[in-house]
């Protein structure tokens, strides 16, 4: 079985497929910015869990945890970075500090991450990076300027950063789901069509991660109509858009 690291393990997505990971016999160091969140799998698979407790914001905390995979497994076979964030631009409100906040976690946070991991993963047998982005990305949403951008960075990132790893025989997965029941998207104000639990979802990804696919997607009638949206002229695009999009409040 294969020695994992695991970001955002604490909620949504990420705990699920930490206990989708646990029951398959991995060990698995979870990251969480508190420990107590975690103690429960913790107790549960005594011998499999490291506690990776830390912020991928501060490349400090991410560097211990670094060391302390290193000192307990030696390195990594797969590195799964799911840590996120998502705030939303109001009309007429432009925030820059809210675009930094989630550009730094999401984007900024996950190449503290990747840095951290590399090392780890080059020692590791047959070794798979997995990042989770977004099917935003695609195709631009009103309000979704910040969590898009950086989204689409990540997308950039990881795909450049798979021409340099298949040299080493890393093998590198981006994930795109589209909307997914977590305690962050509960926040949300508009409707999501094709809404999936993360139950659901962590199994799709999970029975999917063996095979190594280059990008694992879902679900597939929302996404395709993204990509499709995404292709169209960029007037189109622009009315389309304004369709979507609610006026500022006076």
């Amino acid at each position: 079985m294969s020695r994992c690291w695991l970001t955002g393990a604490s909620s949504g997505i990420g705990a699920v497929l930490a206990l989708r990971l646990l029951e398959q016999g991995h060990q698995v160091a979870l990251g969480a910015r508190r420990a107590e969140s975690l103690a429960n799998l913790a107790a549960r698979f005594p011998g499999q869990v490291l506690l990776a407790i830390g912020d991928v914001d501060q490349p400090e905390q991410v560097a211990l945890i670094a060391s302390q995979i290193e000192q307990a497994w030696g390195s990594l076979d797969l590195v799964i970075l799911n840590a996120g964030t998502c705030e939303y631009l109001e009309p007429g409100q432009f925030d820059p500090a809210l675009i930094e906040r989630v550009i730094r976690t999401n984007l900024i946070g996950t190449s503290h991450c990747l840095a951290a991991a590399l090392p780890l993963l080059r020692r590791g047998q047959r070794p798979h990076l997995v990042v989770m982005g977004s099917s935003v990305s695609w195709f631009a949403l009103p309000r979704a300027g910040a969590y898009g951008a950086s989204k689409a960075a990540l997308r950039y990132l990881v795909e450049s950063l798979r021409l340099d790893l298949a040299r080493e025989n890393i093998d590198v997965t981006l994930v795109n789901p589209g909307f997914v029941d977590t305690p962050l998207t509960r926040r949300n104000d508009f409707p999501m069509p094709q809404l999936w639990s993360a139950e659901r979802a962590a199994g799709y990804i999970a029975a999917r991660l063996p095979r190594r696919p280059l990008e694992i997607t879902f679900p597939a009638a929302f996404t395709l109509l993204l990509r499709l949206l995404g292709a169209l002229p960029a007037r189109w695009r622009l009315k389309l858009g304004l369709r979507l999009a609610r006026q500022p409040q006076g």
